[in-house]
């Protein structure tokens, strides 16, 4: 589909909207919802000024402060993760870009989760250097995790301590040596309609393989603390429309999720995602492990009869 076709499918009713999105689910053979779980593994202290983000040095938010956690902490994490039913858990730092000596410290607890609890590792660590991504392949990092977070057009007024081009850099150097990549960002920051379907658009450009949608909750002490959150039914038509444009791709939900979508949380997945962050998210919690892994399984029977 064309951005014109898909802006036209937005003044469509909500149902209809997902019956559409639903169906591209379903032809893209999307059939079984993944759970993810990460940890904020160093927190606090990044010197960009990204204007949502709690952990900024430029900001007034009061986010955690520490180093990066031991690698016994992260493999014991791990373990909890795959207990309650993750299938993938995800090593998030804080910062600009982990230098050599912390990245071979997040190696070194990969190889040993990998080991040792026999789950997926994924990592966001920045934008790292090539010879770093290939290093964590090396020691059994399947996925990395680097988020656009909005449109071309729009990331200017979000960032402005690193350019999009310079992200855009870490996921094609990820993609060339072999490994997955996650990559989405965040609905609700002041971006218009036109903005969330550039942004899904360049996403499939990317061809990435997975989508973490976050819906913005207006943090105190960040830039967008004053900000309206967005609808349900804005959220609900969001991930619709990133379905259809990413038809065989992992639609997300992710941080914010609970507050906007509410009691209509079933219903993204009606409208065409697949996959769900649980557990808790970088600097807010999240909602108890086995109220996911119950509404997963009741999505799953209602796609397969």
């Amino acid at each position: 589909m064309r951005r014109e076709e898909i802006l036209k499918l937005l003044e469509l009713p909500l149902l209809e909207l997902c019956f559409l999105a639903d169906r591209a689910r379903e032809e893209g053979g999307r059939r079984r919802i993944e759970l993810c779980a990460i940890t904020n593994a160093k927190s606090g202290l990044c010197p960009e000024d990204c204007k949502f983000c709690a952990q900024s040095a430029r900001h007034k938010a009061q986010a955690p402060i520490y180093p990066l956690k031991s690698r016994e902490i992260l493999v014991e994490e791990a373990r909890r993760a795959k207990e309650m039913g993750a299938e993938r858990f995800s090593i998030v730092t804080s910062g600009r870009a982990l230098g050599w000596r912390e990245v071979r410290e997040v190696a070194e607890a990969v190889r040993e989760i990998r080991e040792k609890v026999g789950i997926k590792v994924c990592a966001s660590l920045g934008m790292i250097e090539k010879e770093k991504l290939l290093f964590l392949k090396e020691a059994g990092l399947s996925r990395y995790h680097h988020n656009i977070e909005t449109s071309p057009e729009y990331f200017p007024k979000v960032v402005t301590t690193h350019t999009l081009e310079e992200k855009l850099r870490v996921i094609r150097d990820a993609k060339e040596i072999g490994l997955e990549v996650c990559s989405g960002g965040i609905i609700g920051m002041g971006e218009s309609w036109e903005d969330r379907v550039n942004m899904a658009f360049l996403l499939r450009e990317l061809e990435v393989d997975s989508v973490p949608l976050n819906f913005l909750i207006p943090i105190k002490g960040t830039p967008f603390e004053h900000m309206e959150l967005i609808s349900a039914e804005d959220a609900l038509r969001t991930v619709a429309i990133f379905r259809l444009i990413l038809p065989d791709k992992a639609i997300r939900l992710c941080g914010g999720r609970e507050k906007v979508l509410g009691d209509f949380q079933g219903l993204a997945f009606l409208a065409g995602a697949d996959a769900m962050m649980i557990g808790g998210y970088l600097t807010v919690r999240g909602r108890e492990a086995e109220e996911d892994r119950k509404l997963a399984r009741e999505a799953e029977r209602i796609w397969n009869g």
